[in-house]
């Protein structure tokens, strides 16, 4: 079978066998040292996007698709509005909520938190309030009944349990021969939930006829909360709905809610992956010291090649061709640990906290208490490249040099 020569030469330099044992063994330094770089770039960038993968589910097992309100001022007659949002091919189920504003108070502990208010009977179709509940039932949300439903963190904070009662504080006053007041309202804690996110620190849920009554919307809603076939979908179809209603009200998907926080892990992400790159590169300097030790162990060899006819062009191949196979080595093993490792970093990481008996990450202050991980095969891609082109890049000044050897200086020093 025809192999060109170069590529053959190459290889041949790349042998492990040869008798020059240091050559061989800062090549595999250099190989390892790339393949390191490979697997702790796969490894980091899963683990993020695997925590961002996690918070984004959080977010979305409270967080309605897209909500659509009034500009300022209740929705009336929302019913039809209902019927025209579900004819979007995209858009499987629509429920109505209240939404408003508060303070919290139990003895001496005062918290802010947002209200929303949402009808018990069709909540699950919006999103999935039901599984993220720790004690009680939603069913509970009885209209008349004042029930509320709180989140893990704040129902700590105030030290309550189902059953226990806390004071509403609405940023509303009534006017009395006593004077100016704000309005109160006394509520029975009927569940409390838990979904790892600041929504555990500062949301509440009531029925949502309690909930207009408590923030006067006068027979309205605040808006209506919608549940879509895709929710990555979420940005297009919300401008979808906004053109369609003719820009009478107001359409906010869930990233546009979230987006400070997304867009801060998207920046983060990226500067990750070009410091881990930088890191990579360092490793693949290591490349460039094996490939001028063997252009100097060669230069016998080059002024033999130069002498028989070989141009520039060949000579340069034969040490690009080296280097492409250490690095093509190093990247298929990095690429192979990177993946083993992101595939099963979460088991490792639990299991060197229970064997050491400590905590990587508290649920307090991470809101996820184990270290999760999403591989993206478009991030092993990309790795893999970004590995393959600084190893090429590396090989051009020896390749180069080597080029330059004069074949009567090589073979007269050689002599």
């Amino acid at each position: 079978m025809f192999k060109p020569f170069f590529l053959f030469i190459g290889a041949r330099y790349t042998n492990f066998k040869r008798r020059d044992h240091f050559i061989t063994f800062i090549s595999i330094v250099s190989m390892i040292g790339i393949a390191l770089g490979v697997m702790v770039l796969i490894t980091v960038l899963s683990v993020m996007n695997g925590f961002t993968k996690e918070i984004r589910s959080r977010i979305l097992s409270i967080t309605p698709h897209v909500m659509v309100s009034g500009w300022g001022e209740p929705l009336r007659d929302w019913g039809k509005l209902s019927e025209q949002l579900l004819q979007h091919k995209d858009v499987e189920a629509v429920g109505p909520y209240v939404d408003g504003q508060g303070m919290i108070t139990r003895g001496k502990e005062v918290r802010g938190v947002a209200v929303k208010g949402v009808d018990p009977a069709a909540i699950d179709a919006v999103f999935p309030l039901r599984s993220t509940l720790k004690v009680g039932k939603v069913d509970d949300l009885k209209p008349g009944s004042f029930g509320v439903i709180l989140g893990a963190y704040l129902a700590k904070t105030l030290g309550v349990n189902v059953g226990d009662t806390i004071t509403l504080v609405i940023p509303d006053v009534t006017v009395s021969m006593a004077g100016i007041a704000p309005r109160l309202k006394r509520l029975t804690v009927v569940g409390i939930f838990e979904v790892g996110y600041i929504y555990d620190s500062g949301f509440a849920f009531m029925n949502i006829q309690d909930a207009a009554k408590l923030f006067k919307t006068q027979g309205g809603i605040t808006g209506l909360q919608l549940r879509l076939d895709d929710p990555f979908a979420a940005p297009r179809i919300a401008k979808d709905l906004y053109e369609q209603t003719h820009g009478f009200y107001n359409v906010v998907d869930w990233t546009l809610l979230n987006g400070a926080y997304f867009s801060a892990v998207k920046m983060e992400k990226t500067m990750m992956f070009f410091t881990l790159i930088m890191i990579l590169a360092i490793a693949v300097f290591n490349l460039i010291s094996t490939l001028v030790m063997v252009v100097t162990d060669k230069r016998a060899d080059i002024g033999v090649l130069r002498a028989l006819g070989a141009s520039t062009r060949k000579i340069m191949s034969i040490f690009i061709c080296q280097g492409a196979i250490i690095g093509l080595i190093g990247t298929i093993l990095g690429v192979i640990a990177g993946v083993a490792l992101s595939l099963n970093v979460t088991k490792l990481v639990a299991a060197i906290e229970n064997a050491f008996r400590v905590k990587f990450l508290s649920a307090d202050v991470y809101f996820i208490s184990f270290l999760p991980s999403d591989l993206q095969t478009s991030d092993v891609v990309l790795i893999a490249i970004c590995a393959m082109v600084l190893s090429l890049l590396a090989t051009i000044h020896p390749a180069w040099r080597a080029a330059n050897v004069q074949p009567a200086e090589a073979l007269r020093h050689d002599a």
